[in-house]
């Protein structure tokens, strides 16, 4: 998922603050009520069938369903919808038995109450997926159901009737999924948002604005309440949730504050609870003897990486790329920029992700050669950056994408003599940017939706059924691939995945890894909260003791 990394752009850290005292936890203990979240830019949408980065998913996360839902702490796959799940001997198709207790509810800002209006059933799930999958959707995250027996088929137009595509209801709470080849990671894409049940009679009255304040139905731990576009949206405890009673939170207020600097003020001030904490603070934040205790350092399953629009000259020579590659010190840029134990990136599946070769000693990778970088560069006709044409990096709108941009600026300035001018957009403008015509480079973060790397190099850069932004097509990249994901062998499928990484990130160079994510927060005593890697957090799970 695209990190404002989600995307989750990056997402900014979570901004918490506890309002109301009452109420009392499992121990007795006196909670809050409310807690402040910052999610540092207008959500691009609420749709699940829209959804495609972290800021969008982190909201349908607390307000829709999966059948499956990943451990906060172990990212196992674990049942929220369903019950269980298994699959068929061949492998070929899984059956997932819901809950019953499960009711898609409205709440109405008018008369501030909630409606219960039906059960979720398996027709809502088949809904989904047909949803998501049919065309005039225009879903960018379809491909991820490819590996559902004619989903692509239908998405292209090449299948027409929804029916044909393989999903479907045994019964009122059972849905049987049927593959086109085995998939062992099948249950976390099940559970994933592009599959979450969305009721059709709120689709169609609500048209386009189906997802706003009153016209919404959800059945997820929280509800909304309401949304002021670009300034804030507050989210409310959802009464008929099956959990309702491990629910301590009751509301969710969410602001959009862009600029890091003004969250951390905020943090410090007292106002705000829990914040990722900007480069430029933290070294301070580290010999602060308050600080230095509230601060959290931890590995994320997230690579920042720059993509460069294979089709746009320079940037459709493979020498002009490798040389951008070669010419970037990452380690300095960790060093002397990001500061956060973050790991220089020579793949761009992070560690943590299954047949990813990150760590990996016999992938060496693309690691800082000025020397080779001139060269390459000069191989390619453009010796010390002569001839080369007007170049410009774009990144969503942010103080620290803005400071890793002009690292990177200075850095082929210094080594390869090229200037490259610098652009940047507000995040939801940003997407849809790349997406329709990406820059020549543009930066982005990639975290998991599940940890295989098919979510990786198949899902982001084959060229028909990823999203393919870079706009790049290599037939043997696309092979391995593909013959990685219909293996049953883990060692084949390894081999395969380190074959694709190679090609991707040193042989034709088509992006450049950057680094492997850390987390970086201060987080207040009071605040007991988990750190989710996959899917979004779980606000539902947290708690705010009173203070």
């Amino acid at each position: 998922m695209l990190r404002n990394k989600r995307l989750f752009l990056l997402v900014a850290g979570l901004v918490i603050m506890a309002m109301l005292a009452g109420g009392c936890g499992p121990k007795g203990e006196a909670l809050a009520k409310s807690i402040n979240l910052d999610h540092g830019t207008e959500p691009p949408t609420i749709d699940p069938g829209l959804s495609t980065d972290t800021t969008s998913v982190q909201c349908v996360e607390l307000l829709f369903m999966g059948l499956t839902r990943f451990d906060a702490k172990t990212m196992d796959v674990i049942p929220w919808l369903a019950t269980k799940w298994e699959p068929s001997p061949d492998g070929l198709s899984w059956k997932f038995t819901m809950r019953k207790d499960v009711n898609f509810v409205r709440y109405d800002p008018a008369t501030k109450k909630f409606e219960k209006k039906r059960p979720v059933t398996a027709n809502d799930v088949v809904y989904a997926v047909r949803r998501t999958l049919d065309p005039a959707t225009a879903s960018d995250y379809a491909y991820v159901l490819f590996i559902i027996k004619n989903g692509q088929a239908f998405n292209e137009g090449k299948v027409t009737d929804p029916a044909e595509v393989g999903v479907k209801a045994l019964d009122d709470y059972t849905v049987e999924f049927t593959l086109e080849q085995p998939a062992g990671y099948f249950p976390a894409i099940a559970g994933m948002w592009v599959a979450k049940p969305v009721a059709k009679e709120a689709i169609d009255a609500g048209g386009d604005k189906w997802t706003e304040p009153g016209n919404i139905w959800t059945t997820g731990p929280y509800a909304l309440e309401s949304w002021e576009h670009e300034s804030k949206m507050v989210m409310i405890k959802n009464p008929h949730y099956f959990g309702a009673k491990t629910v301590s939170i009751e509301k969710i207020n969410w602001s959009m504050v862009q600029e890091d600097s003004t969250r951390f003020a905020m943090y410090e001030n007292g106002e705000l609870d829990s914040v990722g904490v900007p480069a430029a603070d933290l070294d301070r934040v580290k010999a602060d003897p308050v600080l230095s205790k509230e601060l959290t350092i931890a590995p994320d399953v997230c690579t920042y990486y720059i993509g460069m629009n294979n089709t746009k000259p320079p940037f459709d020579n493979v020498k002009v790329r490798q040389a951008f590659s070669y010419a970037l010190d990452r380690q300095k840029l960790i060093d002397t920029v990001l500061k956060g134990g973050q790991k220089p990136a020579k793949t761009f599946a992070c560690p943590g992700i299954w047949g990813t070769p990150a760590e990996d000693p016999n992938f060496k990778g693309i690691e800082f050669d000025p020397a080779k970088a001139k060269a390459l560069l000069a191989e390619a006709g453009y010796p010390d950056g002569k001839g080369l044409p007007e170049i410009t990096m774009m990144f969503n709108t942010s103080q620290g994408h803005q400071r890793i941009a002009e690292f990177c600026q200075q850095s082929w300035k210094e080594v390869l003599g090229v200037e490259v001018k610098l652009t940047n957009q507000e995040w939801k403008v940003y997407l849809q940017t790349v997406k329709e015509d990406a820059p020549q480079l543009y930066r982005m973060g990639w975290c998991a939706d599940y940890p295989d790397e098919n979510n990786w190099v198949l899902e982001n850069f084959h060229s028909t059924k990823g999203t393919n932004d870079i706009k790049w097509k290599n037939a043997e990249f696309d092979k391995a691939c593909e013959d990685a994901a219909a293996s049953s062998d883990p060692a084949k499928r390894k081999e395969l995945y380190m074959k694709a990484e190679q090609i991707l990130c040193v042989d034709q160079a088509a992006i450049i890894p950057v680094y492997y994510y850390t987390r970086v927060n201060v987080t207040k005593p009071y605040v007991e909260r988990t750190f989710a890697a996959l899917g979004g957090e779980h606000i539902d799970e947290w708690k705010v003791k009173a203070h």
